[in-house]
């Protein structure tokens, strides 16, 4: 792993010069602060039982559906379509430090453009004067969670990246993958079928891989180890299978 720093800060320079990266941040601020400023309209109208913090975070998987792939889909397509992989790759440079360093530069950024909406709570908070407004267990809970849960959501983008030489396609692949992840998942777990009692252990294993429950516990404060694990070893899982998918194309030709 001698490699991976210096990979890493090159992966870095080459999302900040790349067009998509702000395309990827306008998007994800422009979408966030309009849900932001929906959810103030609302609470500023109508009595509200959740603080805005926590609404706040119910709406995180939408700018995650579109940020997520145009972060992730060049990283080794782009690369494999130009040929500059199997150059590097000639190298002492091995596979692994090259997906580890694309991965961190991807999930870097995406923790960044996540950390920037603390401004719209501080905004909040200075103009308001009001601290029931600002309540720091659902907002360190709903970061964390942020924080947690992308491991494992840009690793799923680095590996959609690894199985084409197209950007395009990667970015499809990225964001299918991650609506069957949650939405998918989700609905599967309200299907009639897993309803009935003869499913229920299939029902139970549903619903604890369910995101949005797994975002309500963080939210409130609890954090559970199955929860964290999942996210974790979803994530080392995507790794591998992008380094054994960059590796299988290598030999392919």
């Amino acid at each position: 792993m001698r490699h991976f720093l210096t990979i890493l800060a090159h992966e870095i320079r080459a999302l900040l010069f790349n067009p998509s990266t702000y395309v990827a941040a306008v998007l994800f601020l422009g979408v966030m602060g309009f849900i932001f400023a929906g959810i103030l309209n609302n609470y500023s109208t109508h009595p509200q039982e959740q603080q805005p913090a926590q609404q706040f975070f119910q709406y995180f998987i939408i700018p995650v559906y579109f940020m997520v792939p145009l972060l992730t889909m060049r990283s080794l397509a782009e690369e494999r379509r130009l040929g500059t992989l199997e150059t590097l790759l000639t190298t002492p440079v091995t596979t692994t430090e090259v997906v580890l360093g694309k991965f961190g530069a991807a999930y870097i950024l995406y923790l960044l453009l996540w950390a920037s909406t603390g401004g719209f709570h501080y905004i909040l908070h200075h103009y308001s004067r009001d601290a029931r407004l600002l309540e720091w267990g659902p907002l360190v809970g709903g970061y964390t969670f942020i924080a947690v849960s992308g491991l494992l959501f840009v690793a799923i983008g680095i590996l959609a990246s690894a199985l084409t030489r197209s950007q395009a396609v990667a970015g499809i692949l990225s964001f299918t993958a991650l609506f069957a992840l949650t939405a998918g998942v989700y609905f599967l777990g309200n299907t009639p079928l897993l309803q009935q009692e003869g499913f229920a252990s299939v029902r139970t294993a549903v619903e604890n891989l369910q995101t949005f429950t797994h975002l309500e516990d963080f939210s409130h404060g609890v954090i559970d180890t199955r929860q964290v694990f999942f996210y974790l070893t979803g994530s080392v899982l995507a790794l591998i299978f992008s380094i054994l998918g960059v590796e299988a194309k290598l030999l392919q030709g």
